[in-house]
């Protein structure tokens, strides 16, 4: 039984060679590959005595030889294919142990030009992965290190890599092919701005398999995309509880995306992929307590998310309350101590954004939504607004209090389901109505939710007013300043309502809604 061994990534290759040599595997190896083995005394022979030819191309064509492909793809069940190997002299391979030059790791750490690029792609560690997968009737592809143990275990107990587990080996050598393929062309694409090529691949590594969906029904899993960045639920580590499940997931998302979107000490309370409530204080504490107050019956069995290390009065008051979990750039000792008493807790820990230069390409860069038979892309909804980008239509301005909050809520109202409206007083969200088809119903809502808090609050709205309606009644509870992106037909009819009631009331011109 022959091996060949060329790995770019050297973990575990040494037990794993001098586990195969114990079994009485024959080894080659790549010459880099060879000179790692040879530090931890394990001899094995060149590549060169199979290909009978030095390195070519700077070092590029190494394995590029007949003598090689010939022995990882002859069939071993087909008598004349055997025949034609021993006629030219050429012994069957049955390991290939290979793993490729990191692309995606490297590229994302800065800006990278094309000529350097280039040279970091492996073109010799993928042919061969490729033509060992195509061939799993008789031969292992081994594209990763976890995969050495299983392998080893076999040889021991079978004296071969079982079909099945070849079979194994084949798929995962071809989906990470796929995946570096991918990755090298998410990064021309950037070159050449490209946000929507003809054909798009997304890179995804699994995270870890959950209990179940959204449903217990249904199976799910967590992944990962090679091509991301930024400090994200993706990054994060747990600290307590058990997996949070595919629910939670998607609200500890929510959360920790809505108060990272603030600069001040912001607390989140998110449920159902929408926010209970959200606050900024000068203390995350103040913050926490003005963001339950929005509504603290629908924050039961919520997601904590904030945008400080999480401090020791911040979580004695939300261990008070029941949360599924809790999402913070980082806990300090005090903080801890009180939540670890709560066994139940989901805590995870957001590391920090990655070094400066570090930046995301490929699909990091849109937002996606699946429809049957395929996907919708799109670039990510930013802000992108100020104070002076607004447009004030009515008698009266807002006032510097005014305007703080107008910007706060508008900031907000961003990310939540359409059709969105939040109302907003000192820095804090106090009604919120989301998810529905009529914008008066989520008037209605967020004054509801509101009640007396509505009055002296300011409102904003992910898109225009199609009636004057939700202006009325919000007038009515005592709001006394709307933000919208305007754009109606109606526009007139809102403003001269806004008017009558003395409300200021500004247009962005952008809206953000959120299916």
């Amino acid at each position: 039984m022959r091996a060949l061994l060329s790995v770019a990534t050297r973990d575990g290759i040494s037990v794993f060679a001098r586990g195969l040599q114990t079994l009485g595997v024959e080894l080659f190896a790549t010459e880099q590959t060879l000179e790692h083995l040879a530090q931890d005394s394990i001899t094995v022979r060149p590549v060169t005595e199979l290909t009978g030819v030095p390195a070519q191309a700077h070092g590029s064509d190494k394995t590029f030889h007949h003598a090689i492909y010939a022995g990882i793809l002859a069939r071993r069940d087909r008598p004349e294919e055997i025949a034609e190997l021993k006629r030219q002299g050429i012994e069957p391979i049955d390991i290939v142990v290979v793993n490729v030059e990191p692309f995606g790791a490297e590229i994302g750490r800065a800006l990278v030009g094309l000529d350097k690029a280039i040279e970091m792609i492996d073109v010799g560690g993928a042919a061969l992965l490729i033509a060992a997968a195509r061939n799993p009737a008789g031969v292992a592809a081994a594209s990763s290190a976890d995969q050495y143990p299983k392998i080893l275990a076999e040889l021991k107990e079978r004296g071969v890599v079982s079909p099945e587990l070849r079979a194994q080996l084949a798929a995962e050598a071809f989906g990470t092919v796929a995946a570096y393929h991918a990755e090298i062309a998410a990064y021309l694409n950037q070159l050449t701005s490209t946000n929507y090529p003809k054909r798009l691949a997304m890179v995804l590594e699994k995270v870890t398999d959950l209990r179940y969906g959204e449903n217990p029904h249904q199976t799910a899993a967590f992944y990962r995309e090679t091509t991301h960045r930024s400090a994200s639920i993706a990054d994060a580590t747990q600290i307590q509880g058990v997996t949070p499940s595919f629910n939670n997931l998607l609200d500890l998302d929510v959360a920790y995306r809505i108060a990272s979107d603030y600069t001040t000490p912001t607390v989140v309370i998110a449920k159902h992929t929408d926010p209970v409530g959200i606050a900024s204080a000068d203390e995350l504490v103040e913050a926490y307590r003005r963001a339950l107050e929005t509504d603290p019956v629908a924050s039961f069995g919520a997601i904590v998310g904030v945008n400080r290390v999480l401090d020791g009065a911040t979580a004695r008051e939300i261990a008070a309350n029941s949360y599924e979990a809790v999402i913070a750039p980082g806990f300090d000792d005090s903080a801890l101590g009180i939540l670890r008493q709560k066994a139940g807790l989901e805590l995870m820990h957001v590391p920090p954004n990655p070094i400066e230069g570090m930046r995301d390409y490929g699909i990091a860069r849109l937002d996606f939504k699946r429809v049957g038979g395929g996907l919708l892309l799109e670039t990510m909804d930013e802000l992108a607004l100020d104070g002076s980008q607004l447009q004030v239509v009515t008698k009266r301005r807002p006032t510097l209090e005014e305007l703080t909050d107008l910007l706060f809520a508008w900031r907000a109202v961003r990310h939540v389901r359409s059709n969105a409206i939040v109302l907003a007083k000192n820095a804090a969200s106090v009604g919120i109505g989301s998810g529905q088809a009529s914008r008066q119903v989520s008037v209605e809502i967020a004054l509801r939710r509101a009640g007396d808090r509505a009055r002296l609050s300011v409102m904003a709205s992910d898109a225009y007013f199609p009636f004057p309606d939700g202006i009325q009644m919000a007038a009515q509870a005592g709001v006394t300043a709307i933000i919208q992106p305007g754009g109606s037909i109606r526009d007139e009819m809102a403003i001269e309502v806004a008017d009558r009631h003395h409300l200021a009331m500004v247009f962005t011109g952008r809206r953000h809604f959120r299916h």
